[in-house]
């Protein structure tokens, strides 16, 4: 699990790599659990959870760019 902080504190282009990482690690899962290989099943719960820390975290700071 990656906490807020750790998050706050990538670049962009960090979230961005970040994100497309979960999502591949999120897609494994699934299909790990569409044919009974998946053995962590509470994974599913946290790499979501991560996606929405990153897509929140990047609008967040799109936002604030936007400002500025």
């Amino acid at each position: 699990m990656t906490k807020i902080v750790d998050v706050r504190a990538k670049s962009a282009d960090e979230l961005k790599t970040m994100l497309l990482d979960l999502r591949k690690e999120q897609f494994n899962l699934r299909f790990q659990r569409a044919t009974g290989q998946l053995e962590a099943v509470s994974r599913i719960k946290v790499v979501r959870r991560d996606i929405a820390r990153v897509k929140t975290v990047l609008a967040e700071q799109s936002r604030s760019a936007a400002k500025a």
